[in-house]
């Protein structure tokens, strides 16, 4: 089983492998390119995001800078929007759904490093996917980390470290992320 597979699987794996080293490379290099398009270059910016990212729909605009690990494994819904300073460490999928807003300098880790010190310091870790559904608004500066579920209709206040699942039509803050209140959907 290569690392890769492995990292697919959810199962320990070595990040410092070729394969996955070169991959990281060719979407990072990707990255800096479209970080230096005009803002005013919306064509080229448009087709350069859909090239980076795994899967996107229709409505899609990412604010410079944007930085990825791999690209293939980010899914947009429509109406995707993200501000400034997006980090995604997608070694997992990482899934938006559609009318998902992300603030300015928000961060989507997927990869879990060891906490066996010989086992982090060989460069082995785990990734677990995140999953966001519809209608979602991140505050700025939040932090979702790996195999965290966001529900539709929710909104994570600014500066909040999600450590675990956030249910549908809540709003969740903090460090950790827990939810202070429901919210009425009045549809």
């Amino acid at each position: 089983m290569t690392e890769k597979e492995k990292c697919q699987q959810e199962l320990m794996y070595d990040a410092n492998d070729k394969q996955l080293a070169n991959e990281r490379i060719k979407i990072k290099d990707l990255c800096q390119e479209y970080n230096q398009l005009k803002n005013s270059d919306h064509e080229n910016r448009t087709l350069l995001i859909r090239k980076i990212l795994g899967k996107t729909k229709e409505s899609i605009y990412v604010e410079p800078n944007f930085w990825c690990d791999y690209g293939y494994n980010i899914e947009t819904g429509d109406h995707f929007y993200a501000n400034h300073n997006l980090v995604i460490l997608d070694c997992a999928k990482v899934t938006f759904g559609d009318h998902v807003l992300i603030g300015p300098n928000c961060s989507f880790y997927t990869a879990n490093h060891p906490l066996d010190v010989k086992q982090r310091n060989a460069g082995l870790e785990t990734a677990h996917p995140i999953t966001v559904g519809d209608n979602v608004w991140f505050g700025g500066n939040v932090v979702v980390l790996p195999g965290v579920t966001i529900g539709s209709n929710s909104v994570i206040g600014a500066g909040s470290v999600v450590t675990k699942d956030i249910p549908d039509h809540v709003l969740a803050v903090g460090n950790p992320c827990k939810v202070i209140k429901n919210i009425e959907n009045k549809n």
